[in-house]
């Protein structure tokens, strides 16, 4: 049993790097072009699966992962990113998380946490969650968000601010360059992954830019536009001007710059494309979900974070109100059982998914925890119920997470499947009926759960 409430106490107020030195080994991998990075290594490396990195980041986010792998066994590695070691390593810390070639889990705690300057003063962690720059470095092209029917593909980064012509270019090394500098090479990635998922799924495929207004997203479009060429693609509504034609002599210097297979295989893809000005997916999804129908959209990031804001957001309301319609009609219902029975299966967003695509290497699966922090501190005061009105912190998504990377990184090994699924069910069973505090949760899942290989 590891001692989670001595590490927890570290992070407060002691040498937290020290603290998880002792708990782990060094590992047998470097990330390529950080000779100096720190690795650690667990769970046992058998060689019949492949592992899955871990990001140690903060609050619930550290002390959940820490407890999931020591339970499951599986192999793992584990790069240090709490906040004040981020800050330490001026970010690099980042970088060699976001290098590790294999498929990998990123946490993403509060971005406006308090660390040591190291001169004895309190200052804002540098990079904030550290979300952006870990983007940067480890080449994150899209992440993907699927919630219920709909599934949004966000292209990041891609922010549609620019307006002012006299500013925007594109340079001979494919940087879109307005107020902001976007990687057009990354938008060309995201968008072949989003007419994929359409192909492979059957789903509508959405698009949601502003190709009229923001000059990022009319290379955006262009490039989407040009990869839409000799496909079997249907495209329903379309922009009223054709973008790659508008934008012909900026999109040519990304092309040339992607691999020269880019496009094969793409002749035989098809679906169905319906191309929206971005404002009109808000309305478009909340008919999908009600109708259930699947979807594909593709965003730039800021309005892809604003869409996934809805999807998080709608059910809520949607529930109440059918609520306030049977209570018109006389009938005294369980709303949630009700949207349950009627097929809906999305909550209150805190169960979206979230998987970043790199251009080189496997994907990430990203994850926020929102309240980690204030969490964490009813654990330290030594009342995780607060008086009966809170309850504990619920681990279980650690344990979807980690299932969802090592399938991920595994698609073909039944056994791990197996496992997998049987200590979700077991972690069911444990906090079914009233959730058990951290601790106890985590002494009894070691004692039902035989780890990998044992």
């Amino acid at each position: 049993m590891i001692d989670l409430l001595d590490i927890a106490r570290t992070e407060a107020e002691g040498n937290l790097f020290e603290k998880l030195s002792d708990l782990f080994v060094d590992a047998d991998i470097k990330p390529e072009g950080y000779p100096n990075a720190i690795v650690w290594q667990g769970g046992n490396h058998d060689g019949k699966i492949n592992p899955v990195a871990h990001s140690l980041t903060d609050a619930y986010a550290l002390l959940g992962t820490i407890a999931a792998v020591d339970i499951l066994g599986l192999p793992y590695y584990a790069v240090p990113m709490w906040s004040q070691y981020r800050h330490d390593t001026k970010l690099e810390a980042l970088a060699w998380f976001g290098n590790i070639p294999c498929t990998s889990i990123k946490w993403s705690t509060a971005g406006d946490a308090y660390v040591n300057d190291g001169k004895g003063n309190k200052v804002v962690v540098m990079g904030k969650s550290g979300n952006a720059p870990l983007r940067t470095q480890a080449g994150v092209y899209c992440n993907v968000r699927p919630y219920g029917p709909i599934t949004v593909v966000r292209s990041m980064p891609c922010l549609p601010y620019s307006q002012n012509k006299n500013v925007f270019d594109v340079d001979n090394s494919g940087i879109v360059h307005s107020e902001m500098n976007t990687p057009g090479v990354q938008m060309a990635y995201a968008n072949r992954l989003f007419l994929k998922l359409v192909n492979d799924t059957g789903h509508v495929g959405r698009v949601a830019m502003k190709p009229t207004q923001a000059m990022e997203d009319g290379i955006n479009a262009g490039l989407h536009s040009w990869l839409l060429k000799d496909t079997k693609f249907k495209v329903g509504r379309k922009y009223a001007v054709d973008p790659y034609e508008e934008h012909k002599e900026s999109i040519e210097k990304i092309i040339k710059l992607l691999p020269n297979d880019f496009k094969d295989g793409m002749e035989n893809w098809s679906g169905q494309i319906e191309q929206h000005i971005a404002d009109t997916n808000y309305g478009l999804l909340i008919w999908d979900i009600i109708n259930k129908q699947d979807t594909i959209v593709i965003s730039t990031d800021l309005d892809g974070d604003r869409l996934t804001d809805l999807l998080a957001d709608i059910s809520d309301p949607l529930r109440s109100f059918s609520g306030i319609v049977a209570s018109q009609l006389g009938k005294d219902v369980d709303v949630a059982k009700l949207w349950s029975d009627m097929g809906y299966s999305t909550g209150n967003g805190r169960d979206m998914t979230s998987v970043m695509y790199r251009m080189d290497g496997p994907p990430i699966h990203e994850q926020t925890l929102g309240s980690a922090d204030a969490m964490l501190l009813r654990l330290l005061d030594g009342d995780e119920w607060v008086g009966g009105t809170k309850q504990p912190y619920d681990p279980r998504i650690h344990f979807v997470l980690i299932r969802d990377a090592y399938l991920d990184a595994n698609p073909e090994n039944k056994e791990l499947h197996k496992f997998l699924d049987n200590s979700l069910e077991t972690f069911d069973k444990v906090y079914s009926g009233d959730r058990p505090g951290f601790l106890d949760g985590y002494k009894s899942l070691k004692e039902l759960i035989k780890p990998w290989g044992s």
